[in-house]
């Protein structure tokens, strides 16, 4: 599946403030926007269940923005879309960066670790 547009990393996309003499964690505008957006061009396919693994190719507009930093935001939109389960069973991530100023974006492949992890439990 392809989402377009340049993915938030998790750092950039959260502020803290004070109310009522607490820090509470907050959203930023782009990184609710880039969740309705990933919402908007999710194609359904059959809900993941258990273990599984991220195969994600990152496009960003340069080479300013870290790799790392994008995982949280994605795997929480899979979960918000209803394409995994829970972020949590994700036990394997293969990543790469590109750079495309033109067409930033991300290509995800969500493989079932299902079979590969009763193999390994009745070894």
């Amino acid at each position: 599946m392809v989402i377009y547009g340049q993915v938030p990393s998790k750092s950039n996309g959260y502020r803290v403030t004070c109310i009522a003499g607490r820090g509470q964690l907050y959203k930023t505008k782009e990184l609710k926007t880039y969740e309705k957006n990933f919402g908007l061009q999710y194609k359904r396919h059959p809900k993941i269940l258990g273990n599984f693994e991220l195969v994600v190719s990152v496009y960003f507009r340069s080479n300013k923005s870290d790799l790392d930093g994008m995982f949280k935001v994605v795997l929480d939109c899979l979960q918000s879309v209803c394409a995994i389960d829970n972020d949590r069973y994700c036990m394997r991530i293969v990543a790469s960066k590109y750079v495309d100023k033109e067409n930033p974006r991300i290509e995800i492949t969500l493989n079932s670790l299902e079979d590969e992890s009763k193999t390994k439990s009745s070894s």
